[in-house]
Parts: C-alpha cells; sequence; structure tokens
C-alpha cells in the first residue's frame, strides 16, 4: 500500500489522521479515493455515494475524536472512507464479500460505528435520541447525523427536523446536498457571510443587546423585538438557500452553504460548530458532488452509484461491450418494467409509482415513455401507499414497484389505506428473497409473512419470469390489493411470449407427478424443486412438484389432493419460516384435516402425514452472495434432495446402479457358465 498510497499507509486511526497537516489532509482525500475505486471495482459497492464525502470524512475525524464524540451516518452509503480511516483498511477488500465486511456502519465491526443503518432518513432521530440519552448522564460529547438531501424527503426525517424545537440539545447535523452542483454564489461575499454566522460573538451581543433592551420601561421590549426579528432576517439574506429559513424555523440553527470538498472550509466550520456554546441543533450545508474524482462516475452518479465488479480504465474510456459476447440473460427487475410499460400503453389508467428508485425497479422506462402517469415520490414509502389509495378509490390502476425491504415502512398504510377498503392497488416488491451482498437490512425475506396476514389481500410470486408477465396482468384485472414479489437477478432464461394470459386466482400448477414424496415450491424455489425431483428420480424416488403461484390463497383441492396422495411434503420458500410460506400450507392442511388423516403403506401400514419446511431461519441473514447464502441456510437442491429422501426412509437403485448391479450380475453368472462347462 505504501506504494501506491503513501498519506493512507501512515493512517490506521482516527488519531494518525489528527496528526497531519492540510496538505497531507489533502493528499490522503486522493489515496482514499484512488484506493475505494480500485477495490470497489474488484468487490462491487457503493462507489459514487463514497467518493462524494471524502473530505467531509477526513474533516470529521480531524475535528471530532471518535469513538467517544458519535458519527451517525444516514443510509450508510457513503460510509467507506469512514470504514478505511476508522481500522479496517486492510479488511477493506473484502467489503460487502461473505464473513467480511458490512457494507454498512455496524456497531458489532467497529466501535466507530454507533448504529445499524440500511434504509435512509433515520439518522437525525436516532441522533436525537443519542443526544437526549448524553444529556440526562450529564456528558458533554459531540453527537454528528450526517444526511443526504435525498434522505431529507423521508417523513421520519420531517417527523425528527419537528421535534428538534421540542429537545434543545445541542447536536450537529451535516446536510451533505449533492442534488445541486457547485456554483459561484458558494463562495465570494456570501460565504465570508455565513463565516460571520459562525462567530459565537455575534449571537453573544445579540442576546446581550436584547437582554438589556428588555428591561428598559415602555419602549425596550418593543424594540428589542424589532432588532431580533431584524438580525433573524439578516442572518436568512446572508444565506441563499430557502432551506436555511426553514431550519432556522425550526430550531436549528443554520450554517452555509459551503463547498464541500474545499477540506480547509470544512474543517473549520465543524471547528466552530464543535465550540459553539448555544444550546439547540445545528445545521452544515454543504455542497458536494456525487461521484467526485471519478469522471465516470460524476458524469453518471445514478450508474455508478452501486455498482458490481468493474474495469476503471474502461469506465473511464466508456468503452462498449465486444461484438458477440455473450448476451446476459434478461432480469426480473426489467421483465416487470416492460411488461408494466406494454399493458400501460394500451390502458390508460394504469399508474406507475416509485420511492426514489425509477432505476433501480426498472420504471425509468415508464418514465421516459409515460411521464404523465409516472411519480416517484422520493423516500416516502408511506406516501406512496395511501397516495395510490387516493388513486384507486378514484379507479386508477395504480403499481407501486418499492423493494421488498422497503415495502416495511410503510406497513400500517398497507393495511389501514389498502387493506380494510380493499382498494385495487398492485404492489410489485422487487428483490424479494435473498439479495446479496447489501445484507440484512437490504434482504426482502419478510414480506410473504407480512402480507399473507393482511385480510383481502391476494400474495402472489412466479416461477419464472414469463409468469411474472401473467401474474403482473392478473394483478391488474384484479378488484383489490394485491402483491407481486419477484427476486433480484436474472430469470431462469425462458422463452417470453407474446401477450398476456390472465392467472385464476388461488390456482396452482402440477408440474410433476410422483407417488412418494410432493414438493411444493413458491417463486424462485419452485425451480429448485424441479433440479431436486429429476435428482430424486434417479435415486428411484417418485416426487411430485407443484408450483403454488400463491401464498394467499393457495390452492386447497391440489395441494390436498397430492398431499393425500403421497402422505410426504416439503415446502420450500426463499422467507423466514415463521409465519412464511410453509407456514400457511401447514394451516390449510389443518384446516383441511389432513394433518389427522393418516396414509396407507404399500406394505398395509399406516403412517402420518409428514411435512419439512424449508426455508430462513428466525434471525436477520449476514452478507453474503445469494448462491454463498443459500448455501448456508439451506435452501438449494441438494437441501431439498436430502429431507425428500430422509423422509422416504429408504433410497431405490438409481438407472446407473441397477444396470451395474445387472451387468456384474451377468459377468458372475458367464464367468459361473464358463468354469461349470470347463
Amino acid at each position: 500500500m505504501s506504494n501506491g498510497y503513501p498519506i493512507l499507509a501512515r493512517v490506521d486511526n482516527p488519531d494518525d489522521l489528527k496528526k497531519l497537516s492540510i496538505p497531507e489532509l489533502k493528499g490522503l482525500c486522493r489515496d482514499l479515493r484512488e484506493f475505494i475505486i480500485q477495490t470497489v471495482s474488484q468487490t462491487g459497492g457503493h462507489l459514487a455515494s463514497s467518493l462524494g464525502v471524502v473530505e467531509l470524512t477526513v474533516a470529521l475525524h480531524k475535528v471530532f475524536d471518535s469513538p467517544r464524540d458519535k458519527i451517525v451516518w444516514d443510509v450508510g452509503h457513503q460510509s467507506y472512507p469512514h470504514k478505511i480511516i476508522t481500522g479496517r483498511k486492510e479488511q477493506f477488500h473484502t467489503i460487502r464479500c461473505f464473513n467480511g465486511l458490512s457494507g454498512f456502519p455496524n456497531p458489532k465491526e467497529s466501535e466507530h460505528d454507533t448504529y445499524v443503518v440500511g434504509h435512509a432518513s433515520t439518522s437525525l432521530a436516532a441522533a436525537m435520541g443519542m443526544a437526549k440519552s448524553r444529556d440526562f448522564a450529564g456528558e458533554d460529547y459531540n453527537i454528528i447525523a450526517v444526511i443526504g438531501d435525498g434522505a431529507m424527503t423521508g417523513g421520519i426525517a420531517f417527523e425528527a427536523i419537528n421535534n428538534a424545537s421540542n429537545m434543545p440539545s445541542k447536536l450537529i447535523v451535516i446536510l451533505n446536498d449533492n442534488g445541486m452542483s457547485i456554483s459561484p454564489n458558494v463562495g465570494g461575499v456570501r460565504q465570508h457571510l455565513s463565516y460571520l454566522r459562525t462567530v459565537p460573538t455575534m449571537r453573544t451581543i445579540k442576546a446581550g443587546a436584547l437582554k438589556t433592551l428588555r428591561h428598559i420601561p415602555w419602549f425596550g421590549p418593543r424594540i428589542a423585538r424589532a432588532l431580533d426579528a431584524v438580525t433573524d432576517n439578516l442572518f436568512y439574506f446572508v444565506s441563499p438557500s430557502k432551506t436555511g429559513i426553514m431550519f432556522e424555523e425550526f430550531g436549528f440553527t443554520y450554517l452555509g452553504p459551503f463547498d464541500g470538498h474545499n477540506l480547509k472550509v470544512v474543517i473549520d466550520v465543524l471547528k466552530s460548530a464543535k465550540n459553539w456554546t448555544e444550546s439547540g441543533p445545528i445545521l452544515i450545508h454543504l455542497l458536494t458532488v456525487k461521484g467526485k474524482g471519478f469522471d465516470p462516475a460524476e458524469g453518471s452518479p445514478t450508474s455508478y452509484h452501486g455498482v458490481g465488479a468493474f474495469d476503471p480504465e474502461i469506465a473511464k474510456k466508456e468503452k462498449l461491450p465486444e461484438k458477440g459476447a455473450p448476451k446476459k440473460r434478461v432480469s426480473y427487475t426489467d421483465v416487470f418494467a416492460d411488461a408494466l410499460l406494454e399493458l400501460a400503453v394500451t390502458d390508460q389508467k394504469i399508474i406507475a409509482i416509485t420511492a426514489a428508485m425509477a432505476e433501480g425497479t426498472g420504471l425509468d422506462k415508464f418514465r421516459d415513455r409515460i411521464p404523465e402517469r409516472f411519480f416517484d415520490v422520493g423516500i416516502a414509502e408511506q406516501f406512496a401507499v395511501t397516495f395510490a389509495g387516493g388513486l384507486a378509490i378514484q379507479g386508477m390502476k395504480p403499481v407501486i414497484a418499492i423493494y421488498s425491504t422497503f415495502l416495511q415502512r410503510a406497513f400500517d398504510q398497507i393495511i389501514h389505506d389498502i387493506g380494510i377498503q380493499k382498494l385495487p392497488v398492485v404492489f410489485a416488491l422487487d428483490r424479494g428473497g435473498l439479495v446479496g451482498a447489501d445484507g440484512a437490512t437490504h434482504h426482502g425475506v419478510f414480506d410473504l409473512s407480512y402480507l399473507r396476514m393482511i385480510p383481502n389481500f391476494v400474495v402472489m410470486a412466479p416461477k419464472d419470469e414469463s409468469e411474472l408477465r401473467d401474474m403482473l396482468y392478473t394483478a391488474i384485472e384484479h378488484d383489490g390489493p394485491i402483491a407481486l414479489r419477484y427476486p433480484r437477478g436474472s430469470g431462469t432464461g425462458v422463452q417470453l411470449k407474446k401477450g398476456f394470459e390472465p392467472i385464476p386466482i388461488g390456482k396452482a400448477e402440477l408440474l410433476r407427478e410422483g407417488n412418494d414424496i410432493t414438493l411444493i415450491g413458491i417463486g424462485n424455489m419452485v425451480h429448485t424443486c424441479e433440479l431436486a425431483a429429476e435428482k430424486l428420480a434417479e435415486a428411484g424416488i417418485d416426487a411430485a412438484v407443484i408450483n403454488a403461484r400463491f401464498v394467499k390463497p393457495l390452492d386447497s383441492d391440489l395441494i390436498g389432493k397430492w398431499v393425500g396422495k403421497t402422505g410426504r411434503v416439503v415446502t420450500v420458500e426463499d422467507n423466514v419460516l415463521m409465519g412464511g410460506f410453509g407456514s400457511a400450507v401447514l394451516e390449510l392442511l389443518d384446516e383441511m384435516d389432513i394433518l389427522e388423516t393418516p396414509r396407507e403403506e404399500q406394505n398395509g401400514d399406516y403412517q402420518p402425514i409428514e411435512i419439512k419446511r424449508i426455508g430462513l431461519p428466525d434471525e436477520f441473514i449476514e452478507h453474503g452472495t445469494q448462491q454463498e447464502l443459500w448455501e448456508k441456510h439451506g435452501i438449494t437442491v441438494n437441501a431439498v434432495y436430502e429431507a425428500a429422501r430422509s423422509m422416504v426412509g429408504k433410497v431405490r437403485l438409481s438407472v446407473v446402479e441397477v444396470k451395474k448391479g445387472r451387468e456384474e450380475i451377468q459377468s458372475q453368472q458367464n464367468l459361473q457358465s464358463g468354469q461349470l462347462s470347463t
């Protein structure tokens, strides 16, 4: 590391950083950017966000004393420089890898990480709670919340702002605003005047003057009120942003905006905030550039927000894939987006809604083609759901595309504003199941459980991308709330047919008949069941396979028939077992009294119905690739195969073994025959 990153090689912790001069800190910023680019190009990760806060992170650790002072990051996409500086430099190459560093702050990983953050808009509320706890303990360390302008669109951020005036604890909030460019009005006179606001003397003089005036009879109090208003208006004038006025009205002292990439300016402002003597929260407004220091990321920050492995040099040249390169399988996200757009072109009532994830959910295609019927509501899932309810009750057909993990934030609205009224809103849940490297905060493994418990809801999941198209069509035509859940990544590669076919609500699909055991899969686990059935057949076990299609309502006729016939059933889901798909099947069989009906074996003995549920345990799952996590938690073809083998209780010889055995027997007979003739 010393050759490529000479300054970074000298920094193993924040104390090392504090010893560096301003020129050396600037060199550290250069090293950090290059180190992050080179590492993330190998591992993938959140690149543009972290590149945009390098100077801010260096300044924070220069001025404050982590871990005594608490830095609360919002979302955590921008925490890579922080991780590197706080003792995790040598492990950084394992970021988001199985058994490696988390892609987000996590207190279990480091004492410098103060809060688990994977969803946006949480930092202000958490930091306010920390500040109040500090005050109760009579301590005086600093709490610093770093929140982006995008996260400010979330409802919980506004709730925290609204409560700031009621909780006048000292709190430093840094608004990392990368939604606008750094324009000339950031510097010059206005920046100098903003600096004046950081001088405590000005506030002290004002406070003293007001105190004196209020003690003068008759006109004193009136003059004091006028002076107070005039000085506040002067401060507002100093601030070129209306954002400042809003925060001042909510009880914050607003400083800025400042150039977030001018290291000396950021350090000086943070020092002023640290030494601020007045009570109440302070907000520092910094303007930054997402992807700073890497031209491809600066030019396309959305594309480089979260990336897989890439070649930095090719990225700089914007080299196109070579002709003849193998074409990747189409993703479930793309299939959904294309199908929705295809349907919306002819159906003027279809409305597309997302919560700050137009590209991630594929709805950027809809936005570009039918912008008047597309709504990106920001990081406001609760609003998105109730907004969709308002559209539905007036006859429109709203489709909300949200990652499974983020829809959890609108659970009350799903029940109260949609479920109770039985409104025809379509919930397209992208990233259902284990999603991989983003870990516990992003796995969509609870949706089958929390949605199937809501009255009036239909919950379904396609076995492949072709069935996804038909399910979307079915959902849009359904008169009631309906959820369509599909996984992250590419589909199975099936040929997509033209047009759409409705799927009868609650009807499963028998894919394979069998006499020994029934395998029932939901969503992407159906293919796992099919492969397991093929492997079982080689071992002489005859397995039936059912594509459940629906978690709610279940197909009682088909499931009841085959479970009753085989007497053994394995359910497979990429969801938590508690309250999930397997639990739904268990409940169904109990309601049908099938569990109490013994099955007669071929030998005349009666055996009880046997059930094995395969899914995720009652715990938060770590980060790793989808395949690594499926392997660890036993949601694989081999796991289904072994479960079925143990339940059947006997393994028949495979076709290959039978053939081999017959050949050996014949060989022995021939040998004996020859010996006898001799």
